[in-house]
């Protein structure tokens, strides 16, 4: 049995936890902006540039360059996009800052992204948008960025903790800030307390405790639940982005619930259900190009109207655009559905609403600082900048914006900091956390995950009553108690996935609870968040955010304003007489 004093101790400066497009740009700011002789050391836990969500990105990266598009439109469609309830703060810093990072990613970082027949970078049309802003790599975005990124970091020499998994955030003996942070050497087996003085936490979200999503299946929500224990605030917790086009493959392959991206709606693609109607216009003037959560909302209701249990999504049909244009346009996208035995190009291809994006994280400011001295947080953990909902396009752009800019505001406090101390006590609460399972009977841990992803989706899923979220958090206790009634095979700690299964699990069904509780407290309907049992958005003028922290052994939900530090509803920042959209609507 392993024990607490066998765990390897290493100190570091800086100590980065993800390495998605947030955590590789921290690390290469970080050094820039750092003191000469600052050890930087990123950890993750798969493989640097082979694991997580950015390099799934496939649709690509919103920044207004020009033609009439300006940051100022760009921030109005976000905090449109969002219901009014985004940090105003930080929507308008990603906007402003992507016009920067988009040349670096260019002209230091080396990506190569689609180009116009002038030179020019090509932008094409993502949903909820009032201009074509978005640059891409065909519809293969994010494994350029992150190629590029990791081919950087690399050679950069930071020092790097692959398969490292980061199990608790340790605050300091004199409650002074943070100490460091508890790993996993997935390799080994063995524990290693990593101390530093300044932490990033970039793990990314991954709502993954649903039937059909999107993220890694590394993405378990693990470093909103070690912030969560750590005592932080966690805001927007409700806030669950679902994209309308999830691949609808069947149960027999892990294919069922990626992306069919967002370009395919923007390009003329049109949702069609099994009566062979169009039938978004319906449910919005804007149709396929309405906002993912209006978009995943008529998907949802054509589903619920057909009881057919054969006939479970709706399709998405390109063919009319011309099948030879399809396939050249959307090269990832036809190999994709080909791969699983369908035709995107010239058929149609059925598809269900998919969980996608977290819009809820950690309370953080502009600079990514929390409350919590010396933890940073960066990219889809940090809450407030996408508000209720994401716009396309946004992700990776905050991702990278504000992951640059934590690098840059620790490369620059590291000098004033200094290594703190752990509460060995509070490492040691961690340390017997992770390994509770090793000392229980071994027992089946998938079998739980999908209870509570079944959970989800139909109780706390695209649509939610009061009703439902309770029942969810009946179901979701009960997955949690079964799940400290099994434990893990100890016999051997290298590789041990069944160990990791049930940690992975143990944060889900953690966040799960946080996602439930905050959608019951809101009681109105806002972007991503809808309840059926209260479907008005709760009036614009009055809006106010979810805040859930621990409260001893609970979780509490408490409700703070929303500060409109640069527009009012019914306001603009654009210029009198700009035009509604820039979009040609077909």
């Amino acid at each position: 049995m392993t024990r607490l004093s066998d765990i390897d101790r290493h100190d570091t400066d800086i100590l980065i936890l993800g390495t998605g497009g947030a955590g590789l740009f921290a690390a290469l700011h970080a050094q820039q902006t750092a003191p000469e002789g600052t050890k930087i050391t990123i950890a993750v836990k798969g493989l640097i540039g082979k694991c997580g969500c950015t390099r799934m990105v496939q649709g690509g990266y919103n920044v207004a360059l020009g033609g009439g598009d300006t940051v100022e439109r760009h921030f109005m469609d976000t905090i449109h996009g969002g219901k009014w309830l985004p940090n105003q703060d930080m929507a308008w810093r990603l906007c402003e800052q992507a016009v920067v990072r988009i040349r670096e990613l260019e002209n230091e970082v080396g990506c190569f992204f689609d180009r116009n027949p002038d030179g020019t970078l090509h932008q094409k049309a993502f949903a909820g948008q009032t201009a074509d802003r978005t640059v891409h790599k065909g519809d293969l975005t994010g494994i350029e960025i992150i190629n590029r990124l990791m081919e950087k970091v690399l050679a950069s020499g930071v020092e790097k903790l692959q398969e490292h998994r980061a199990v608790g955030l340790v605050p300091s003996k004199d409650g002074s800030g943070l100490s460091g942070v508890l790993m996993i050497d997935m390799r080994t087996g063995r524990f290693r307390f990593v101390r530093a003085k300044c932490v990033l936490m970039a793990t990314g979200g991954g709502p993954t405790m649903y039937k059909y999503h999107t993220p890694s299946g590394d993405k378990t929500m693990d470093g909103l639940a070690m912030a969560l224990r750590a005592g932080l605030k966690l805001r927007d917790m409700e806030m669950v982005q679902f994209h309308p086009t999830g691949l609808l493959a069947g149960d027999h392959t892990r294919m069922t619930g990626t992306v069919l991206e967002e370009g395919l709606r923007g390009a003329g693609g049109q949702l069609i259900n099994h009566a062979g109607q169009r039938f978004m216009f319906d449910y919005h003037g804007k149709g396929e190009r309405a906002t993912r959560d209006v978009v995943s909302r008529g998907i949802y209701a054509e589903m619920r109207k057909n009881n057919n249990p054969e006939q479970e999504g709706v399709f998405i049909s390109m063919s009319h655009l011309g099948p030879e244009w399809v396939a050249e346009k959307f090269k990832g996208m036809v190999k994709r559905c080909a791969d699983s035995g369908f035709d995107l190009a010239a058929g149609k291809v059925e598809v269900v609403p998919t969980a996608h994006y977290f819009m809820g994280g950690v309370v953080v400011d502009v600079d990514t600082r929390t409350a919590l001295e010396g933890l940073y947080v960066a990219g889809e953990d940090a809450g407030g900048a996408h508000g209720s909902n994401r716009l396309g396009g946004n992700g990776v752009a905050n991702s990278t914006v504000y992951g640059g800019i934590a690098g840059d505001v620790m490369g620059r406090d590291v000098a004033a900091m200094s290594l703190r101390d752990p509460d060995e006590t509070a490492l040691e609460a961690e340390f017997a956390r992770a390994t509770y399972p090793l000392s229980r009977a071994p027992g089946l841990v998938m079998p739980l995950r999908k209870q509570l992803q079944d959970a989800m989706w139909e109780h706390v899923g695209v649509m939610r009553t009061a009703a439902g979220m309770t029942r969810g958090l009946d179901d979701i206790a009960q997955v949690s108690q079964a799940l400290m009634d099994i434990g893990v095979d100890d016999s051997t700690l290298a590789f041990n996935l069944t160990w990791h299964d049930w940690l992975n699990l143990q944060s889900l069904c953690d966040i799960s609870e946080v996602i439930t509780k905050a959608g019951l407290a809101r009681e109105n309907s806002r972007g991503a968040h809808f309840r059926e049992d209260f479907p008005e958005d709760g009036g614009i003028e009055n809006s106010d955010f979810t805040v859930a922290q621990m409260d001893g052994d609970s979780v509490r939900v408490t409700r703070e304003p929303v500060v409109f530090s640069i527009v009012k509803p019914g306001e603009t920042v654009l210029p009198e007489g700009a035009p509604e959209t820039l979009v040609a609507v077909p």
